[in-house]
């Protein structure tokens, strides 16, 4: 890898939850969205001695293999990092129990440091303000505090970015969550928006939403207080929400 130019585009979007006029919060701009036989595919490329099939075979059966580990309580190192189980929840008493509706168990991962030292050498293009002002800084699930990375069906959901707010009358204007397996969206109904403002969005999560990974995507036509876009902005989260 020493040899492969590392480098990330920055651009930078209002952050209005401050008192100052002038912050700014930095978000990279995706170049690609890579699947597995997209890497597959790319390292076939780069050495024609290798099979796209026994590749993939070889990815199947380790993954496979690592999940049953880890399912098992083992720690494993594979890829591009650790894993392990972790535990939610308070055990109360002298003689506790297992509750599934207060514990769960929960994977912990942790890049490797190699992979940590291949992002942080990259070179970094500050390209400046974004000409498209939407964009999510981050999104908190309420229920368990976790930032980023989990939702609670049920639970409130609040949303942190910059021109978020929901508005126009074009029929894809909306929050909904998109199921990474099968692509199978989930609208938010309207009725679950508790708070709808340019910086922060609150909303109630469908309490039936199956369990899997799923985008959240924003659609918008909101500009300004006073202006709509005639067109609707679509917006996808850059980090995969996990659901159940």
């Amino acid at each position: 890898m020493a040899d492969v130019k590392k480098n990330v585009i920055v651009e930078l979007y209002d952050l209005a939850i401050t008192e100052r006029k002038d912050d700014r919060f930095g978000r990279v701009v995706k170049q690609n969205s890579l699947n597995e036989d997209d890497l597959i595919n790319i390292a076939v490329q780069r050495r024609t001695d290798l099979s796209p099939t026994s590749l993939k075979s070889t990815m199947e059966l380790l993954k496979n293999i690592a999940r049953e580990q880890i399912a098992n309580g083992s720690s494993v190192a594979f890829g591009l990092g650790y894993f392990s189980v972790g535990v939610n929840g308070v055990f109360i008493g002298d003689k506790p129990v297992w509750d599934s509706n207060e514990h769960s168990l929960m994977v912990k991962v942790t890049p490797t440091a190699e992979l940590r030292n291949d992002v942080r050498s990259a070179t970094v293009n500050l390209r400046g303000d974004a000409p498209v002002g939407t964009a999510i800084s981050k999104v908190i699930d309420v229920v368990s505090g976790e930032l980023n990375s989990v939702l609670t069906p049920g639970g409130a959901v609040n949303i942190i970015g910059s021109k978020i707010k929901i508005a126009g009358d074009n029929e894809q204007v909306g929050i909904s969550l998109i199921n990474q397996a099968n692509q199978e969206v989930t609208p938010i109904p309207s009725s679950s928006i508790a708070n709808n403002e340019p910086s922060k969005i609150t909303f109630v999560m469908p309490a039936d939403l199956p369990a899997g990974d799923y985008v959240l995507r924003i659609v918008t036509q909101f500009s300004t207080a006073n202006m709509l876009l005639k067109e609707p902005r679509i917006y996808n989260f850059d980090y995969i929400l996990a659901v159940g």
